[in-house]
C-alpha cells in the first residue's frame, strides 16, 4: 500500500512541463508564476501543516488536563473515571498527529518539491537557451548555470519553509492563545506582546537579509563564474604559467563572497540575539503571572502547566522560525539574483506570424542590408549581393571586413538595421529560425563539440541518419582512423568514446574532421565554411578537400577564408573592405584588376593574408 502510495506522489509534478511565455520582472509576480500548476498540492499542504499545528498545541492542552486529574482524581478510580478523556488524547497523539505530520512530509518531500524544483530548472534553461547568441557571449556561462541550478531550488525551499515553518508557528501561536484565553485572559498578556514584538523585529531585519543575502548571492553566482571560466581555459592558463596571478585573481572573488557572507552572518546574529532575549522575557512573564493567578485561586494547576509548556514550546519553535525565515531570505536574495538572468527580455524570437522555410534550390539574396552593433559604428554598409542556386562565392577581405557578420545575419543570429535578405524568396525575419538553420550546414574556424560521444557529435547533423549514412560520412571527412583509437577514461573506445568538454580531448584537425563529418551528414542545401580548413595539416586539408569538392556538388556554398588558395575553388570571389563589397569576380579576373584582392593575394606569406602596415598603424 505504502509503496503504490509513494509511486502517486512521485509522478504528482511533471518536471517536464514548458514554461510561460513570459517572466515577470517583479519578485512576487515571479514567485506567483512558479507556482502554477502546483497551486492545489500546495494548498493541500497548506492545510496538513495547519492541522499538524493545531494538533501540536493540544499535547500541552493534554499535559494540562492530565496534571488536574492527577490532583483531583483518587488513584483508585482515575483510569475508569477519566477514560473517554484519556482514550481521546490517546487517539489524537497516536493516530491524528501522527497522521498529520507524515501527510505533510510524504506530500512535501516526495510530492512536490522534487518535481516542481526540476520544472523550474528545466523551464528557466529553456528560457535561457532561447536568448540571442549575444546573450552568452556578455556573461560567464557557469554563472548562468548556477542561477539556473541555484533559482529553482530557492524558490521551492522559499515557499516550502514558508508554508512548512511560518504557517506553523502562526497556526500554534494562535491556536496556543486561544487555549490560555479560555483559561484566563490575564495569562495571555506575554503571548499578545510577544506576536508584536516578533513583528517588529521581523519588520526591522529582514528587508536588510533579503539584500545581503542578493549580495552573497552574487558573490557565490561570480566566483562559480570565474572557476568555470578558468577550468574551460586552462591550457591557457597553464601555457602562460601564470599561477600566482591567476590566484590573485581568483582570491580577490574568493575574498569579496566571504566579506559578502560574513555581513550576512553579521545581521543574522543581531536577529537571533534579539529573538532570544523576547522569547526568554516571554517565558519568564508568563510564569510570574500564572504563579500569581494560581496563589489568588483565579487558576487550576493544571492550566498553569498548560500554559507554561504552550509558551515553552513556542519560544522554543520561534528559534527555529528564526533561522528558516533567514534561509527564506537567503532564497529570496538567490532568487532575485537568478532573476537577473531568467527575467531578461527574449530577443531574436520569431515574429509571431513567422512561417517555415519552403526549401527551394538554395538562392540567397542580399538587398541594402546594413548593419552595426552600434549605430553610429556600422559593421556593413549597403551590402547588395545575389548568389545563384549551387554557386560557390568566397568571401575575402581582412579582418574585421564583416565576412562572419555578414554569415551571421543569414542564419539571423542578429537582426539587419536596414535591408532585407531572402533565401529563396522568402525573408529571413519571416521565417522560423530552426527552419531555416536546418537548410544550411556551416563549419566554423572554432569548432566545440559537445561533451557527448564521437556518435552523437556526428549524428547531431541528422539524428535519423543510418549507421551506413554514419560511416559514410565519417570516411567522407578523413576522420576515421582516429576515431578507431580513441577511449575515455570510463574505458569506451571508438564512436563512443566521449570527447570532452567542448572537445577539449581531439587535436584541432581531429575536432575540424568532426565537425566536417557532422555537415557531411546534415547534407543542408547552403553549406557555409567559416575557415573550415585552418586547423588541418597539409596533408589532411589535400584529402578534406577533395571532400568538400563532393560535399559542395549541388549546393549554394559560401566560404571564408584568410588562405586565399583554398578559394581558388569558387566560382566567384566576393572582396569585402570596411563593411562593403568592394571587388566582385573570379580569381583570375580579380588579380588581374590589380586591386585590393591582388594586394591582399601579394602580401600573402605560407597562404594567408597578411594585413597591410597601415592597418598596423591604424590599430
Amino acid at each position: 500500500m505504502i509503496a503504490p502510495l509513494l509511486r502517486w506522489l512521485e509522478r504528482l509534478v511533471d518536471p517536464i512541463v514548458p514554461g510561460p511565455a513570459d517572466q515577470p520582472a517583479r519578485l512576487w509576480a515571479f514567485i506567483r508564476v512558479q507556482t502554477e500548476g502546483v497551486r492545489l498540492p500546495l494548498a493541500a499542504l497548506f492545510v496538513l501543516i495547519v492541522a499538524d499545528a493545531l494538533f501540536d498545541t493540544l499535547v500541552p492542552y493534554f499535559i494540562g488536563r492530565v496534571v488536574n486529574l492527577l490532583a483531583t482524581q483518587p488513584r483508585e478510580t482515575l483510569l475508569q473515571d477519566a477514560e473517554p478523556t484519556l482514550l481521546l488524547m490517546a487517539a489524537v497523539l497516536l493516530i491524528a498527529r501522527p497522521l498529520a505530520f507524515l501527510a505533510g512530509f510524504a506530500l512535501g518531500r516526495f510530492g512536490i518539491e522534487p518535481g516542481w524544483q526540476y520544472r523550474m530548472r528545466w523551464q528557466f534553461y529553456g528560457r535561457l537557451a532561447s536568448q540571442s547568441l549575444g546573450f552568452f557571449q556578455s556573461d560567464f556561462a557557469g554563472r548562468l548555470a548556477n542561477r539556473i541550478m541555484q533559482t529553482g531550488g530557492a524558490v521551492r525551499q522559499a515557499v516550502a519553509s514558508f508554508i512548512q515553518a511560518v504557517v506553523y508557528i502562526l497556526a500554534y501561536g494562535i491556536g496556543s492563545t486561544a487555549l490560555i484565553l479560555a483559561q484566563d485572559w490575564r495569562m495571555a498578556i506575554p503571548i499578545g506582546l510577544w506576536f508584536v514584538l516578533y513583528l517588529v523585529i521581523l519588520r526591522l531585519f529582514l528587508p536588510k537579509q533579503r539584500q545581503r543575502a542578493m549580495t552573497a548571492s552574487e558573490s557565490r553566482s561570480m566566483v562559480m563564474g570565474k572557476v568555470v571560466d578558468a577550468f574551460g581555459n586552462i591550457a591557457t592558463l597553464k601555457l602562460f604559467g601564470e599561477r600566482a596571478r591567476e590566484d590573485a585573481y581568483m582570491s580577490a572573488a574568493i575574498r569579496e563572497a566571504t566579506q559578502d557572507f560574513q555581513a550576512q552572518q553579521r545581521l543574522q546574529l543581531g536577529f537571533s540575539a534579539s529573538l532570544s532575549i523576547l522569547s526568554a522575557s516571554t517565558l519568564t512573564a508568563t510564569g510570574g503571572i500564572g504563579l500569581w493567578l494560581w496563589q489568588g485561586g483565579a487558576i487550576e494547576i493544571g492550566s498553569f502547566a498548560m500554559a507554561m509548556t504552550l509558551v515553552l514550546s513556542l519560544v522554543r519553535a520561534s528559534g527555529w522560525i528564526a533561522w528558516e525565515i533567514a534561509g527564506i531570505m537567503e532564497n529570496i536574495g538567490i532568487v532575485q539574483e537568478g532573476m537577473e538572468s531568467i527575467t531578461v527580455p527574449l530577443k531574436m524570437q520569431d515574429a509571431p506570424d513567422a512561417k517555415p522555410l519552403q526549401a527551394g534550390p538554395g538562392e540567397i539574396r542580399f538587398d541594402h542590408v546594413s548593419f552595426g552593433y552600434d549605430a553610429l559604428l556600422p559593421v556593413l554598409r549597403d551590402i547588395s549581393l545575389r548568389i545563384r542556386p549551387g554557386e560557390k562565392i568566397g568571401l575575402v577581405g581582412r579582418s574585421g571586413a564583416g565576412k562572419s557578420t555578414l554569415v551571421n545575419l543569414l542564419l539571423h543570429f542578429n537582426r539587419p538595421t536596414s535591408g532585407r535578405i531572402l533565401v529563396d524568396g522568402q525573408d529571413v525575419m519571416q521565417l522560423q529560425q530552426e527552419s531555416l538553420r536546418k537548410a544550411i550546414a556551416m563549419v566554423t574556424q572554432d569548432t566545440s563539440l559537445l561533451h557527448r560521444s564521437i556518435r552523437e557529435n556526428i549524428l547531431y547533423g541528422r539524428p535519423e541518419a543510418s549507421e551506413a549514412e554514419l560511416h559514410a560520412a565519417i570516411r567522407q571527412a578523413r576522420a576515421a582512423d582516429f576515431i578507431a583509437n580513441l577511449s575515455d577514461w570510463k574505458g569506451r573506445t571508438g564512436l563512443d568514446a566521449h570527447v570532452g568538454e567542448r572537445g577539449v580531448k581531439l587535436s584541432g584537425g581531429q575536432r575540424q574532421r568532426i565537425a566536417i563529418a557532422r555537415v557531411m551528414l546534415k547534407n543542408a542545401p547552403i553549406l557555409v565554411l567559416d575557415e573550415a580548413t585552418s586547423a588541418l595539416d597539409s596533408e589532411v586539408e589535400a584529402a578534406i578537400q577533395e571532400s568538400l569538392v563532393t560535399l559542395m556538388e549541388g549546393k549554394t556554398v559560401i566560404a571564408i577564408a584568410h588562405r586565399l588558395s583554398t578559394l581558388q575553388i569558387m566560382d566567384r570571389l566576393i572582396v569585402l573592405d570596411e563593411g562593403r563589397i568592394v571587388e566582385d569576380g573570379t580569381h583570375a579576373e580579380l588579380l588581374a584588376k590589380g586591386g585590393l584582392y591582388a594586394d591582399l593575394w601579394s602580401r600573402q606569406s605560407g597562404g594567408f593574408i597578411v594585413e597591410p602596415k597601415r592597418a598596423e598603424a591604424a590599430e
